[in-house]
């Protein structure tokens, strides 16, 4: 299989999407590309197990992309050999009243994962300057002063969300969390193939709606607002990486490996060492369970 460099994914610099692949070709068949990520994220596990023990860090994986680009199956996959107890998957859609009622990051910041856990955003509090950046009409439900109309929402106004995000992530970067935020890089041609099997294949007609054929027509537009987020906002304290997502095996497999030989390199994310005073007596409290 071919070898990779996951920094050729990671955006360290301004980037036009246009440019960047939408399919990695790995040079094997999609068996040799599963069995690699089954063993990555056997490892990636592990490692989990680790990092819960360890205690001190937590990890935020963020995934982005357009309807169809395989978020659900993604996660599923990747995060697939994880304790239950260390991850949490978090599902942001249209906010509620409640969230309303506060700033548009109050709801992402409460679901953080607590040190020592994953913590998976599907869609994330990038949707605060895409879906509401295509239809700005959604702004003017979060009640914000000097918002009075869509008129009211100016570049300036953009501009100030990603300097927002961009303290909101380092914030949380500086006291623990890894982040990781990936936009999976679906070409169009491949969203009108993945819709046309939800209606093709009656087991994923519920995945249909409407709506979609609606945001596809806006495509260009969505792409210029995620080009914009990313160059505004990829840091290296969170990062941002393009992940070509047509294939679905080798989008998962790079995802697994970025997030695993990044985690790697904390060499301080390492099992506690036991008390000395339990460790001095580990004969002893075996001999007692052995003469039960």
């Amino acid at each position: 299989m071919k070898s990779i460099k996951i920094d050729a994914f990671k955006v360290s610099t301004p980037i036009q999407l246009i440019n960047r692949p939408t399919l990695l070709d790995l040079e094997t068949d999609e068996k040799s590309v599963e069995k690699e990520l089954r063993r990555v994220r056997k490892k990636l596990g592990k490692l989990q197990d680790t990092l819960y023990a360890h205690g001190k860090y937590a990890v935020l994986v963020c995934i982005q992309g357009m309807d169809t680009a395989g978020k659900d199956s993604m996660i599923r996959e990747v995060f697939k050999d994880f304790n239950t107890r260390g991850v949490v998957v978090h599902s942001f859609k249209v906010p509620t009243p409640l969230e309303l009622g506060h700033d548009f990051l109050w709801r992402h910041y409460i679901a953080l994962p607590a040190k020592g856990k994953f913590g998976i955003f599907n869609r994330t509090h990038y949707e605060n300057v895409l879906v509401t950046r295509v239809h700005p009409g959604y702004i003017m439900a979060e009640n914000i002063p000097g918002i009075h109309s869509v008129d009211d929402i100016t570049d300036d106004f953009w501009k100030q969300r990603f300097e927002q995000i961009n303290h909101f992530e380092e914030h949380i970067a500086k006291n623990g969390t890894i982040i990781f935020k990936f936009f999976l890089h679906l070409s169009k041609d491949e969203q009108k193939n993945r819709l046309l099997r939800r209606l093709i294949k009656e087991e994923k007609y519920w995945k249909f709606s409407p709506g979609d054929l609606k945001e596809r027509k806006l495509w260009d537009q969505y792409q210029h607002c995620y080009e914009e987020a990313i160059n505004n906002t990829s840091k290296a304290h969170a990062p941002w990486y393009t992940i070509p997502a047509d294939d679905k095996a080798s989008a998962r497999y790079l995802v697994a490996r970025i997030l695993f030989d990044t985690l790697k390199t904390y060499k301080d994310i390492k099992e506690p060492d036991l008390d000395e005073e339990i460790k001095a007596n580990l004969e002893l409290y075996r001999k007692q369970l052995n003469e039960e």
